[in-house]
């Protein structure tokens, strides 16, 4: 018999065994056993959260920013489920997360105890893998195996329900190197035939476009940098998903912007037009496909994914290459450079007349809008905070809403890891939380939460974790006082009904700010803003940075729901043709 143990000290062990330095969380009765073995260790440093919703998404920025998993540590009953929006944000974005959850004791389950529920059940749906643990001897295996199958693969969030009386037994510690797992080997490694297939249909086109996604960066800083070798030596145009941003510089030429349904208006039609898409690392989700049956309908499709279930399942493929995104990526760069040298050398040349007509359509200028001389527009506002801030390796988090769409817009990332955001789920309220996680993975670097006056309420208690810590970020509020992408789809959609979509009792965010101990700042003129934002970055404390915008300004460029993304609202001027089809897919 080996060292004995109790599940709380496996469970602090196997942590510490794989790395893990902040957990975050909030205690319950469940879990004091876990709780106890915090205060007895200094290796693990526990993030107290004021909700467990927070301590998820908070998990959440601290994975995105690092690649590293987040860990949470949660209790029974009402903690478990206010878990349950975390991990399906994690589960729809690809972010590795461990949940731990505690549970009543085992011979309580079923009885409708006090704070019991189903976790393991409610949560099956929106993780990669679940366990409720009845065993103390399989507990280091199950964490061994839940970090295994939260990090390979297509990332994702694991859960582990552990009932009390687990917690205190004892039972023997395995170390992770005696444990197999031979039911989860996600492929890696792509097949040579379908690389050679690919690299074909690569030095034979005339109008391609690369389409890279969140995958890219999930596979790590390198699978960037292969990226933008990739992007370099076929100088081929490149667009992005949402989450895809930072994978290749945002700055560069080649970067068409991002594209789907506030993506650019050159992006969109160079998806439209091409006749090769290479996907790498993204999904074919409603946001960017518009129309399916009209998405990108004269192209040869290359889909390049970890995980098979994404290939095929939305829009059919020429070529389908399941593997890693690094390891594709090179052994593409081998192949070309290997054998196809005269391509490397003219293919600047093929492919300058696709190149003409993408300048064409940049000249639409599709991210434009009307400046104001009294009102700050919240475009302009997002422009200065880029300038005022890109030479500072800043990382931006956001909620969600039009205030998201105009960060993705006019923030360039010219490195990954550097944008967090919530993309399949579209959660309000993620992004003060997650830049709690960004700024405890990051202390010394500047971190700042782009949000709306509606989605910062929904998890405004963080700031209060934000304070406790002394974590410096900065939410960047535009402040609209509208819910404003749901009075954006009622006017476009909805005949200007504008029901229960206006603000009417909004706090005063700087008082809020000082009430919460943390600095408070308000910009409400443009000729004010600079001043404004400087002073926001030069406090040392977190603040709350009201500002201002044009209430009624909506997010262009649009592709209007039932159309084809080549068919886009442009402004103001252009908001008909959406059909009442159309209504039902927003």
């Amino acid at each position: 018999m080996g060292n004995q143990l109790t599940g709380a000290e496996i469970v602090f062990k196997a942590l510490q065994e794989h790395g893990v330095e902040y957990i975050f969380g909030y205690p319950g009765g469940a879990v004091l056993p876990m709780y106890d073995q915090i205060s007895k260790q200094d290796k693990i440093k526990h993030i107290l959260v004021r909700h467990e919703q927070g301590a998820g998404h908070a998990a959440e920025g601290y994975a995105r920013s690092t690649g590293k998993p987040g860990v949470v540590l949660v209790t029974s009953g009402p903690g478990a489920t206010n878990m349950v929006t975390a991990l399906t944000d994690a589960y729809m974005d690809s972010i590795p997360l461990v949940c731990i959850t505690g549970q009543v004791p085992t011979h309580l389950i079923g009885t409708d105890a006090f704070q019991e529920c189903d976790t393991t059940g409610i949560t099956r749906p929106c993780t990669k893998h679940n366990w409720l643990v009845k065993d103390v001897n399989q507990l280091a295996e199950i964490t061994h195996k839940a970090f295994h199958i939260a990090t390979s693969g297509r990332p994702g969030p694991v859960l582990i329900d552990i009932p009390k009386d687990i917690q205190f037994q004892k039972g023997e510690y395995k170390p992770s190197s005696i444990i197999e797992i031979d039911t989860y080997k996600p492929n890696t490694k792509a097949k040579t035939s379908e690389i050679e297939k690919a690299v074909e249909l690569i030095v034979n086109a005339k109008k391609p476009v690369i389409y890279s996604g969140g995958g890219v960066i999930n596979a790590g800083e390198e699978a960037s940098n292969a990226l933008t070798e990739f992007t370099r030596i076929t100088n081929f145009p490149i667009t992005s998903t949402l989450q895809g941003l930072g994978a290749f510089p945002g700055s560069d030429h080649q970067f068409l912007g991002m594209l789907g349904m506030h993506g650019t208006y050159e992006a969109n039609n160079a998806m439209h037009e091409c006749d090769l898409m290479i996907n790498i690392g993204a999904r074919f989700d409603d946001r960017i496909t518009g129309r399916v049956d009209a998405f990108s309908p004269n192209s040869k499709k290359i889909h390049i994914d970890i995980d098979p279930s994404s290939i095929n399942k939305i829009v059919k493929v020429d070529v389908a290459i399941v593997g890693d995104c690094l390891s594709v990526i090179n052994d593409m760069l081998g192949e070309i450079k290997n054998k196809h040298q005269k391509f490397l050398s003219s293919n600047k040349e093929n492919i300058s007349d696709w190149w003409k007509q993408i300048d064409q359509w940049r000249e639409k200028k599709s991210l434009s809008y009307k400046k104001d001389e009294t009102l700050i527009m919240p475009q302009y506002a997002v422009e200065r905070l880029y300038e005022l801030t890109k030479n500072q390796d800043t990382f931006i988090t956001t909620e969600v809403g039009q205030h998201q769409m105009w960060a993705a817009q006019f923030y360039k990332f010219d490195k990954p890891n550097r944008w967090m955001t919530s993309g399949g789920l579209g959660t309000m309220g993620y992004g003060l939380p997650a830049a709690i996680g960004t700024q405890i993975a990051h202390p010394d670097k500047l971190v700042i939460d782009i949000a709306g006056e509606a989605s910062i309420l929904m998890n405004i208690q963080e700031m209060s974790t934000a304070v406790q810590y002394k974590l410096p970020i900065k939410i960047f509020i535009l402040n609209n006082q509208w819910m404003g992408m749901v009075r954006q789809w009622q006017e476009l959609l909805h005949e200007k009904n504008y029901s229960e979509s206006y603000t009417e009792a909004l706090p005063d965010f700087v008082k809020l700010a000082e009430a919460y101990g943390a600095t408070g700042v308000r910009a409400t003129t443009p000729q004010e803003l600079d001043s404004k934002i400087n002073e926001m970055i030069d406090v040392k404390g977190p603040v709350i940075f009201d500002c201002l915008v044009k209430k009624e300004e909506n997010c262009f460029p649009m592709i209007p729901s039932g159309k084809p993304h080549n068919e886009m609202i442009l402004g103001p001027d252009d908001e008909e043709g959406i059909t009442e089809e159309g209504k039902v897919l927003v």
